[in-house]
């Protein structure tokens, strides 16, 4: 048997030269410099635009971008299709993709007055281009808060202590902001007293943990907020159907606050919690190996390859090209774009910021995605792949096992694994609303109505993607809303590099494209690809044209799968457009790389 100590040693290289050599070069092929204005001192008005210190902003952006996708999706890979092909496409496709994609979505949105990437596509393929990419955004959005809402609802349910330990955790969250920017308190002090006192939330949620229905919470809670709530059960579960509009709830109230209130020190906090989960577990994976301290020897108790079409437990599923959205995030993710180009570029101090804040944030949401995958290769009992539900406590459990090398107790262990998944599920749910409400906002532009007012306010613009996301996650199944919310999430990265490859072509005719350009050929084709088999095949052959299950499927269920074959193809129209209407500026611009002769247009200035 490998052990897992050899993966983390890999990974741990792989992603150490991508930083140190690939990070440096992009830095300097775009022009990084500290002495540039960026748009939060530009712009800066104390709600959206706030300067930052980079470790506050790093923890923003690291917290917002490592929701609960990048455990739950190599979890369910390595199962479906073996540990080798999960962990070679994060381990090699992190550096060379997504942490490409995160720093050029960064960089090219603080050269343009921290706009987000559809208004930068629409500066140089015009405003239908940036219209077709908002609303694909947005689309993207609403499936991202459907299923971090659901997934929250989850790990509070499997785990009630991280209920309670949440709650005083966004309560103290608060007092940090206030302290911060209303004290003007010492950062350190602060931070450390902070801290402590969220380790200490950690254990009132141990002894005290919190459910929303009595009688099914997995772990003896202890104090019960209500019972018999009028919410249809959602995957078997009244307590889960209860807090999913609660998790929704907290993301609209937080979305609306200015980023000081809760969202720059919550997710600083959050980080701290995170880089311990991460660093922790990948320490004691070394630690147990060469001391011999773990309860189990540490080794991959999973099969390395279980086939094209994957586990025969399980249902036919192709690698290809599955495997590629279903690791939605890890290796690459669009929604991180939304996040670098909204909130992100609003907020950085200076522009070299961003090589460590986008690139190697985009690597630490690579070590969590490594971390959850040895977590359910160690453990290897439940089938991950058949659910959810079963995914979760691997990780917990898996985790609890591994930091037995320290001489903890594996519940305790399993504890705090679970409070580490859960800490940056609520700021990635929060994070997407607030980044829908700024995709709606442009969309609208300059309110010209009373209408085009109402829809730019921004607590309507906040309902109009609570509801729909509700909706998706009471009528819908897991098993489909996730590789959904996949192929959407991965086709928006590909139209992000799509951004970057059009922003550099326009900038300077001499600019290589093929950092930006070759990944987003290759997620392009994987991602439209994906998109189709879950409309035609998935939905539509298998449950309509088939009839099977049509028949026995309830009004709601029918009405949810058909929504969904809508969604998919509507976002295949919108991605190939923008495909479309993105080549052809390039091919504009770069007139001779493709047509004979023409002469290259002269070169843009960086900062428009």
């Amino acid at each position: 048997m490998v052990q897992a100590i050899w993966l983390v040693v890999f990974v741990l290289a792989t992603f150490s030269a991508g930083y140190i050599g690939y990070s440096k070069y992009l830095s300097r092929f775009v022009e990084l410099d500290e002495d540039r204005e960026t748009p939060a001192h530009k712009y800066e008005d104390g709600q959206e635009y706030v300067p930052s210190k980079k470790p506050v902003l790093l923890g923003h952006h690291y917290s917002s971008i490592a929701g609960g996708a990048p455990v739950v999706g190599p979890i369910t890979a390595a199962m479906w299709w073996g540990w080798v092909p999960a962990f070679l496409w994060i381990a090699i496709g992190n550096p060379l993709f997504g942490s490409v994609h995160d720093f050029m979505s960064l960089s090219s949105s603080i050269r343009h007055d921290g706009k987000s990437i559809g208004y930068i596509i629409g500066e140089y393929v015009g405003e239908r281009g940036k219209n077709m990419i908002l609303w694909f955004a947005f689309l993207t959005i609403i499936l991202v808060i459907a299923v971090f809402a659901l997934v929250v609802a989850l790990v509070f349910n499997a785990y009630p202590e991280s209920a309670t330990a949440s709650g005083i955790f966004i309560g103290l969250a608060l007092l940090f902001g206030w302290y911060l920017y209303q004290l003007d308190g010492p950062f350190v002090p602060g931070a450390v007293a902070f801290i402590a006192m969220i380790f200490a939330g950690v254990w009132v949620g141990i002894q005290y943990p919190v459910a929303m229905v009595p009688g099914e919470y997995a772990r003896g809670a202890t104090v019960i907020f209500g019972g018999g709530l009028p919410f249809p059960p959602v995957l078997g579960s009244a307590n889960i159907a209860a807090w999913i509009p609660v998790v929704i709830l907290y993301a609209f109230v937080a979305s609306v606050l200015p980023v000081w209130v809760l969202l720059q020190p919550r997710d600083f906090l959050t980080s701290s919690i995170l880089y311990t989960g991460v660093g922790g577990t990948l320490l004691a994976v070394i630690v147990g190996t060469i001391l011999g301290t773990a309860s189990q020897p540490l080794v991959i108790n999973l099969e390395a390859f279980h086939g094209f079409f994957g586990n025969p437990q399980f249902s036919f599923a192709p690698l290809f090209p599955l495997l590629f959205v279903t690791i939605a995030c890890g290796t690459i993710s669009g929604f991180h774009s939304l996040v670098s180009s909204g909130t992100t570029a609003k907020q950085l101090d200076k522009e070299t910021d961003a090589r460590l804040i986008g690139y190697g944030g985009m690597l630490g949401e690579g070590l969590l995605a490594s971390v959850a995958l040895i977590t359910v290769a160690v453990y290897a009992q439940a089938p991950a792949g058949s659910g959810i539900g079963l995914a979760l406590p691997n990780f917990a459990t898996g985790g609890g096992i591994i930091l037995t090398s320290f001489g903890l107790a594996q519940i305790t262990g399993a504890t705090f694994m679970g409070l580490v998944l859960v800490s940056f599920l609520l700021t990635s749910t929060d994070t997407a609303m607030r980044l829908g409400r700024y995709m709606l906002e442009e969309l609208v532009g300059t309110p010209e109505s009373s209408i085009q007012e109402f829809a730019a306010n921004r607590y309507v613009n906040a309902g109009l993607q609570a509801f729909p996301a509700y909706v998706l996650v009471a009528s819908g199944r897991w098993a489909d809303l996730w590789p959904l919310f996949g192929g959407a999430n991965q086709t928006l990265a590909a139209l992000a590099l799509l951004v970057a490859t059009v922003w550099l072509a326009s900038w300077d005719n001499t600019k290589q494209l093929l950092s930006t350009g070759v990944p987003m050929a290759i997620m392009f084709s994987v991602t439209v690809s994906a998109l189709l088999y879950l409309a035609l095949y998935q939905n539509l052959y298998q449950k309509f044209v088939q009839g099977n299950w049509a028949d026995g499927a309830t009004l709601t269920a029918q009405a949810s799968a058909a929504v969904q074959i809508v969604i998919a193809l509507v976002l295949v129209y919108l991605a190939l457009s923008i495909l479309r209407m993105g080549y052809k500026s390039v091919k504009e611009e770069r007139g001779r790389f493709f047509d004979t002769g023409s002469e290259a247009p002269p070169a843009e200035p960086s900062d428009d």
